[in-house]
């Protein structure tokens, strides 16, 4: 009988060996195949956005010169240069966003710091969703019903910035909700404690920690702005306009929609495929020179906040 037992007792150790290096050779597998998986899908987009890239820098760089960026276009856009639509375009992403990051800032501090979880606050935020995935043509019909027509600012600079203000006011808001959630709660009772007023620790507290978060919503935006061209075709972007804008109730020109024209219209598309190109690489670099300068000011605030 003892014997019988301690023969038991080994074939139950053994089985367990094996099943335990059966696991540890399992999970080896798995954490492999999940790695392959995961660089594989990383590799791919980044293959892509490379190809994108590399497309347009091919197609473009011919039609880069000091000529396209400084003068203005001629001959039904076919010669001469862009400085028009790259003022313009410059023009709205400063005019949007000056009027969006405020009021989107003091949105989210009211829904996250003031308004608490009520029925009104779920609403509004539900609508917030809902504008987020709203097409930008709808927001282009509303800015031309409401700004260029209610308002009386006529197809103008002003009510294309205020009309994509509206577009990137939910990106904004929410991207600035999860900057204010991320920080912890601790900040706030350790400056209510020592008798901060609340308005001062979500000033000198609460923002400063979330301003990393809020940089994040707002290099989403700009590339959102800078891309649009539907609202701004029904608000206020011209055809053809060989002249700065002289007021904010002035028509202009933009690169997304200077493309757009250049792509699709008139007998001399394939003549102007250079400069298809060559107005995509400026637009991409205005972007990501722009996107550069804010995840700067995000790394800086970040290392502020570490030391």
């Amino acid at each position: 009988m003892e014997l019988s037992s301690k023969v038991n007792e080994n074939e139950h150790k053994s089985i367990r060996l094996q099943g335990g290096l059966n696991l540890g050779l399992n999970a080896r597998t798995s954490e492999k195949i999940a790695f392959a998986l995961l660089t594989l899908s990383a590799m791919t987009v980044a293959g892509f956005v490379v190809i994108i890239l590399a497309y347009i820098i091919y197609n473009g760089y011919s039609a880069i010169s000091i000529e396209f960026l400084t003068e203005m276009p001629r001959m039904r856009m076919t010669q001469g240069g862009i400085y028009p639509a790259i003022v313009g375009t410059v023009l709205l992403i400063i005019g949007s966003m000056a009027a969006a990051l405020p009021t989107g800032i003091m949105a989210a501090i009211y829904l996250n710091e003031y308004a608490g979880e009520t029925r009104t606050t779920w609403l509004i935020e539900m609508a917030i969703n809902n504008l987020a995935g709203t097409p930008s043509v709808v927001f282009g019909l509303f800015g031309l019903a409401l700004f260029v027509k209610y308002f009386g600012f006529g197809s103008s600079l002003l009510s294309a910035c205020l009309t994509l203000s509206l577009l990137i006011l939910p990106v904004i808001i929410r991207s600035t909700q999860e900057a204010l959630i991320a920080v912890p709660n601790e900040y706030r009772e350790s400056s209510l404690a020592l008798g901060v007023s609340k308005w001062q620790t979500i000033r000198h507290v609460i923002l400063p920690a979330a301003i990393p978060g809020i940089t994040t919503g707002s290099i989403l935006s700009i590339g959102r702005v800078a891309g649009e061209t539907a609202p701004i075709l029904l608000t206020g972007a011209a055809y053809f306009l060989p002249r700065l804008p002289d007021s904010v109730y002035s028509q202009f020109m933009a690169l997304p929609y200077h493309l757009f024209v250049l792509a699709t219209s008139g007998t001399s598309i394939v003549k102007t495929r250079p400069l298809q190109y060559g107005t995509a690489l400026v637009l991409l670099v205005i972007v990501l020179g722009l996107n550069v300068v804010a995840v700067l000011v995000r790394r800086h605030y970040r290392q502020k906040l570490k030391i």
